[in-house]
């Protein structure tokens, strides 16, 4: 029997909609992925194996090939194990398939059918309803970072056995609502001030006209010169994040695996200058270098960071 599972993956600071197809067909047992999938892909047979037996579900011996589309992207990481799980469960007809085409799920899996967080969710959710996509099902400790997106449905569970038994009964379940502009009105954070800097008049004039403009800015220096010291205080001269912006700087932690507070919007410009660059695989600079793809403070500290 097939079964038809969507997932996504992250590709720079984007999401692209995945397609996880399983057939379960007579043959000698055995599991097969094919759709450029990395090691971690891979090595999400024996975990999926493990963590259906183990949550007291029945593992079909027979022969199982997993799809994963387009073809030609690459798929990394363990976010796959958890749509792979639901499609193995489906295709055997151990869960209904009549949530499938309208969820989209993301999930890496404990061999005890725990569900584990994943990077990324609040990119992949906010792409969602581009993707045609009404609701996600991820990791409890994922639910309120994805939920953030608004008119999204977010649902999240700890062990797979409560995602199968969502999947017959989804009536009984709610989703989970957080409002991100409330959140973010109510954010407080100290900034430094501008008026504290002595002297440093050309470095000052070159912030305020950064800020005014929506400039670029690199400065150049020695050690103790005080670039950072400078940096800091630009946020300070600066209007809040709107809740488009905080929603894209917090995207971008959310792919870095940066994100500290899973179930906020990341309010503080500074706070969006953290090294992200050299913690993550994820991220093409030049994604984040290009004007259009990020807010200007994020490319201030991209620049900085790399003098």
């Amino acid at each position: 029997m097939l079964a038809r599972v969507w997932s996504a993956t992250i590709v720079g600071i984007d999401a692209l909609k995945v397609g996880v197809e399983i057939d379960v067909s007579g043959g000698l047992p055995g599991i097969v992925v094919v759709g450029l999938p990395d090691t971690a892909v891979q090595e999400s047979r024996e975990r999926v194996r493990a963590a259906l037996k183990n949550a007291g579900f029945a593992f079909p011996m027979r022969k199982i090939v997993i799809n994963l589309t387009p073809a030609d992207l690459r798929k990394e990481g363990p976010s796959f194990d958890l749509p792979i799980s639901v499609g193995i469960m489906a295709a055997s007809e151990q869960v209904s398939a009549q949530l499938l085409g309208d969820y989209l799920f993301l999930g890496e899996v404990s061999l005890d059918g725990a569900l584990r967080p994943v990077a990324g969710v609040l990119a992949i959710a906010a792409a969602a309803q581009s993707m045609g996509i009404c609701g996600l099902v991820v990791p409890i400790d994922n639910a309120q970072e994805a939920a953030v997106v608004q008119d999204l449905s977010v649902y999240g569970f700890k062990q797979l056995s409560e995602v199968a038994d969502f999947l017959n009964n989804p009536n009984e379940y709610t989703p989970i609502k957080v409002d991100g502009q409330k959140e973010l009105n109510q954010a407080q954070f100290i900034k430094a001030d501008l008026k504290d800097v002595k002297d440093q008049a050309h470095a000052r004039r070159a912030l305020e006209i950064a800020a005014a403009g929506g400039h670029n800015l690199i400065f150049v220096g020695p050690p103790g010169s005080g670039k950072t010291m400078l940096a800091r205080r630009l946020p300070g001269i600066l209007p809040p994040l709107s809740f488009e912006e905080a929603l894209e700087v917090t995207q971008i932690h959310s792919v870095a695996g940066l994100l500290k507070n899973k179930g906020s919007l990341v309010s503080d410009r500074f706070e969006s200058m953290g090294a992200i660059m050299p913690r993550t695989s994820h991220l093409d600079p030049s994604v984040l270098f290009s004007p259009h793809s990020a807010p200007d403070s994020i490319r201030l500290c991209l620049l900085l960071m790399c003098m």
